[in-house]
């Protein structure tokens, strides 16, 4: 009965602070403690320099070895997300109130300049 009032909370919130609360639940049940916000900023690189190495076998010039192969590009991103909701998490960013004030943003600012763009035709 617990566990499904915790889904039917977490299912009520916006998108991204869903995913914050989550990580923060799983850093809570097994995680002891986040790592401070340097550490995570390096496994954040990290994990960035992971996605990279597979875009660029796969969708650049580079050769993919036997061993990438197996890499789920799915899988990288996630951990970029799930390292990019710890930051936030640990340095009391609100990322759902940021990430709506961008799009906010970004929607004004790029109202037509990606539709007069002869580049993308």
């Amino acid at each position: 009965m617990e566990s499904e009032a915790r889904v039917s909370d977490l299912e009520s919130k916006p998108p991204v602070r869903r995913l914050a609360d989550e990580v923060d639940a799983w850093i809570a049940a097994h995680g002891v403690r986040y790592f401070d916000p340097l550490t995570n900023m390096a496994m954040l690189t990290e994990e960035v320099g992971e996605v990279a190495r597979i875009m660029a076998r796969r969708h650049g010039e580079q050769s993919e070895k036997e061993s990438d192969k197996a890499k789920d590009l799915g899988e990288e991103l996630a951990d970029v997300l799930f390292v990019v909701l710890c930051l936030a998490n640990q340095t009391g960013t609100d990322l759902q109130a940021a990430w709506e004030r961008r799009m906010v943003q970004k929607a004004a600012r790029d109202e037509h300049r990606h539709t007069g763009n002869p580049k993308l035709r």
